[in-house]
């Protein structure tokens, strides 16, 4: 990891929720400097008391630094993000009102940032809180307002503040309103988002699943066997090849004749859990259609193809199928090693014929390709 990097993570840490948190630490922190600029022109201009407005500054930069420290590690000391957002907030507002305070003619124009820190506070506190901290604003503006006009009747003219806290009160309820519904609306989105991701996860598993014995299906196994050409279009690793077999359960068709659809149906289920639990863990099992399947043995030699299809076979052989209790189930299948280089659907295309020969040798059987 370069410095750099270190150095970020060090500031911003890797947690993407908390790095997000002081990413609006930081454009808060843009909205201070430009109002500390702001001011510093104001007392250049001989508009505000330079030693309050140097109080002004100080009080905000150390807020500021210990904002950080707080978001930084809050989950330490069991801050909460809402809880977080409301006392910066809070703290701002109080920035606001001093700074109300000292800026002469340009006072009204430093309410509008009294309005831009509830939109901000919108993104992390409940609306619940939003509302409070609007009235609470509401109330501590009115009371500054009423004690600058009190002691300074010249400066602060009554029918000036009370206008001007008319239009400030206005517009915070209505910021409170818009924040409970852009809350409705966010907490709208992330349900359909939800729902949507779900419904997305369902159709990859629809497209790619078998319904009935819960293996991957045809299409899904053309891509597995399309990924495998491009990963080892030689064959297999460590000296070993790639096998497929092609599996067919044998006289499938009397079961359904003689015992119905759902027995045969109970066959393919019992069938595909007892051959899975016979597999390695880079084997892929698809069913290739009706009763036949596909077997994919990467990285196996035939001997290594032949003994997980033989202890497929012994599953197969012992396993309970319900309605069925008094026949035996087996199968037939036909082993291929691929070659270097070969496309599968070669390779497939013998095992096919392999699967062919071990049906007219009588079934039951693995025949080598």
């Amino acid at each position: 990891m370069s410095p750099l990097r270190r150095l970020a993570v060090l500031l911003y840490s890797a947690d993407p929720g908390l790095g997000r948190m002081l990413q609006y630490w930081a454009a808060t922190c843009v909205l201070y400097v430009v109002c500390i600029v702001q001011m510093l022109v104001q007392v250049e201009q001989g508009i505000s008391d330079g030693q309050a407005a140097t109080a002004v500054i100080a009080f905000a930069a150390v807020g500021a630094l210990s904002f950080y420290l707080m978001i930084r590690f809050g989950a330490r000391i069991g801050l909460k993000p809402d809880q977080l957002a409301v006392s910066q907030a809070v703290f701002s507002l109080v920035c606001g009102g001093w700074a109300y305070a000292i800026s002469g003619p340009l006072r009204a124009a430093v309410l509008l940032m009294t309005v831009v820190i509830i939109v901000f506070c919108m993104f992390a506190a409940r609306p619940r809180q939003t509302l409070m901290l609007s009235v609470g604003t509401i109330a501590g503006m009115g009371a500054t307002m009423w004690w600058l006009q009190a002691h300074d009747p010249a400066g602060f003219p009554p029918m000036t503040e009370l206008l001007t806290f008319g239009y400030l009160a206005g517009a915070l309820l209505a910021t409170a309103v818009l924040s409970g519904e852009m809350h409705k609306l966010r907490s709208r989105l992330k349900r359909q988002r939800r729902e949507l991701t779900e419904a997305l996860e369902t159709i990859r598993v629809l497209a790619t699943v078998d319904e009935l014995t819960s293996l991957v299906n045809r299409r899904r196994m053309h891509e597995v066997l399309e990924e495998q050409e491009r990963r080892q279009p030689s064959g297999g690793q460590h000296g070993k090849g790639c096998c497929v077999a092609l599996l067919d359960i044998d006289f499938f068709k009397q079961v359904n004749d003689r015992y119905g659809h759902a027995t045969g149906d109970a066959v393919l289920r019992c069938f595909s859990q007892a051959a899975r639990a016979s597999l390695r863990a880079e084997d892929v099992l698809a069913r290739w259609g009706g009763e036949e399947f596909l077997l994919l043995l990467p990285d196996a030699s035939p001997e290594d193809a032949r003994t997980v299809l033989e202890r497929m076979a012994e599953r197969v052989h012992t396993m309970p199928v319900p309605g069925l209790d008094d026949r035996c189930i087996s199968f037939s299948a036909g082993l291929a090693t691929r070659h270097a280089g070969e496309p599968f659907a070669e390779a497939i295309g013998r095992a096919d014929k392999a699967l062919y020969r071990a049906k007219e040798a009588g079934r039951d059987r693995i025949v080598l390709a």
